[in-house]
């Protein structure tokens, strides 16, 4: 236990780039809560109705919020299992704070915990890339601050939601895995359960990442039947027992109770559309009113359908997780605006906005400028995959891009909002760069440095004053 708490010091020569990240996220976090204090921090009657309705930042989910003010397993059960019971300590802080000093103290522990994890995940980022592909310290550094220039990075990390619990898990992971392999050992079953533990406890998707990372690791390993069974089958059917027990018995009874109170309003809808009909038709036949009630159900059903799919696309199929895919949106759009756009670099017009409330699913940018800085970054990309074809920590990460990318663009899960998952699968661009800069020689080294840190300090001074126009 000892020596896994060890990883968490800092050693000397990452101090002064830690408390540079640090000051960032503390920037940023403050930036939130300022701009959601007068409101946020005052105890409330419905919490659920406060956030939801007051939080605005480009979709984000202030569901944090609410779990800490008012615990309840208020997130999607399949997709984040055990979330809601990672926060319960916090709820229970804030309760005794709440009485103790009267202010609501949610976004404040949500805040401390961004900046934690913000840090730390430069810090892994950084260690990956000092130790396991071996660049200087500067070198090392350069690439990890990069990360922390990203738009939808920049925005995990200072609102209420879960994306920078999971990036700082997944980079976790990564750079466990890269020490496994510089040595030689393997994840062993306890390792490999207590990894997707907590990767799947918050996003369920991200348990995949873990059984990958134990594949490369382990190799041929992973596959005899006491890991299989213990640390991949057992872990994953106890995990999916758990997701239904959870909704069976908090998230059942509520559907029920907003079932009930549906059919009571759609009966009242009924008749008063029985009504309407009646009222138009001359003969009281009883067929007649009836087709008419009919077609006018079926209208309305059908406008309801188009407004609930304007934005989110045509899904595969019904369902828990099918109904979150999407077949219509366009795969190319999505690419350059949102995958390679609004991930990195924001978009002036509608700056922050929901996709789901105002926002168009596809926003041009309003000059080149940004389609230039985008396209330069994906050559030294590609270059940087190239230049790291025989690393073996690389692919690792790229089987994590890889996964995203399959549910993304091929299933349409999230792919409306793919800008808001970056923080899944942007930190393997920092190490794409890594792996390029490790290559570079003489003089082709210092004209990278000096185009990472121009595309660094842009990015960063973009993103930042954009995310002050648009929350402040």
């Amino acid at each position: 236990m000892r020596k896994f708490f060890d990883l968490f010091r800092l050693r000397n020569e990452e101090r002064l780039p830690a408390i540079g990240i640090l000051l960032l996220m503390v920037l940023i976090n403050v930036l939130v809560v300022t701009a959601y204090a007068p409101r946020f921090l005052q105890p409330a009657d419905d919490y659920w109705k406060l956030f939801v309705n007051g939080f605005k930042v480009s979709g984000f989910d202030p569901i944090t919020y609410y779990v800490i003010s008012e615990w309840d397993t208020a997130y999607n059960v399949y997709r984040h299992p055990l979330l809601a019971f990672f926060w319960f300590p916090a709820y229970a802080l804030n309760q005794g704070l709440t009485a103790l000093f009267g202010i609501n103290f949610a976004p404040l522990m949500v805040a401390a915990v961004q900046v934690v994890t913000g840090v730390y995940t430069f810090v892994f980022m950084r260690r990956i890339f000092r130790e396991q592909i071996g660049l200087e310290r500067w070198d090392a550094t350069l690439p990890a601050a990069m990360l922390f220039s990203f738009a939808y990075v920049l925005l995990s990390l200072c609102v209420p939601d879960h994306f920078s619990l999971s990036m700082f898990l997944l980079v976790f992971t990564l750079y466990l895995s890269g020490r496994k392999m510089q040595t030689g050992t393997t994840w062993t079953k306890c390792q490999t359960v207590m990894m997707f533990v907590l990767t799947a406890g918050v996003s369920l998707n991200n348990g995949i990442k873990t059984f990958l990372a134990a594949l490369f690791v382990n190799g041929k390993k992973t596959f005899r039947w006491r890991f299989l069974l213990l640390a991949v089958l057992l872990p994953s059917a106890l995990i999916w027992g758990f997701c239904r027990l959870e909704y069976r018995v908090y998230v059942w009874p509520q559907e029920m109770a907003k079932k009930a109170k549906k059919a009571r309003i759609d009966s009242i809808a009924r008749a008063r559309i029985y009504q309407k009909v009646s009222d138009t038709i001359s003969i009281k036949d009883t067929a007649l009113i009836a087709a008419g009630v009919k077609a006018e159900i079926n209208k309305r059903a059908w406008a309801k359908f188009r407004r609930d799919h304007a934005k989110t696309g045509k899904p595969l199929a019904k369902g828990e997780f099918m109904r979150w895919t999407d077949i219509s949106t366009s795969r190319s759009s999505t690419f350059v605006e949102n995958l390679f756009g609004e991930a990195f670099l924001l978009h002036r017009d509608h700056l922050l906005e929901d996709t789901l409330r105002s926002r168009p699913v596809i926003v041009p940018y309003g000059s080149a400028l940004p389609y230039v800085v985008m396209g330069l970054m994906s050559v030294l990309i590609l270059g940087g995959i190239w230049c790291g074809r025989r690393q073996k920590l690389l692919w690792l990460a790229m089987s994590f891009f890889g996964f995203d990318m399959f549910i993304h663009f091929v299933l349409g899960f999230g792919i409306n909002e793919i800008y808001i998952m970056s923080p899944h699968w942007a930190f393997v661009f920092p190490m794409a760069i890594a792996c390029l800069l490790k290559r570079s020689e003489g003089k082709q080294r210092i004209a990278l440095r000096v185009v990472l840190v121009g595309l660094w300090l842009f990015m960063l001074a973009y993103n930042l004053s954009l995310m002050y126009i648009g929350i402040a």
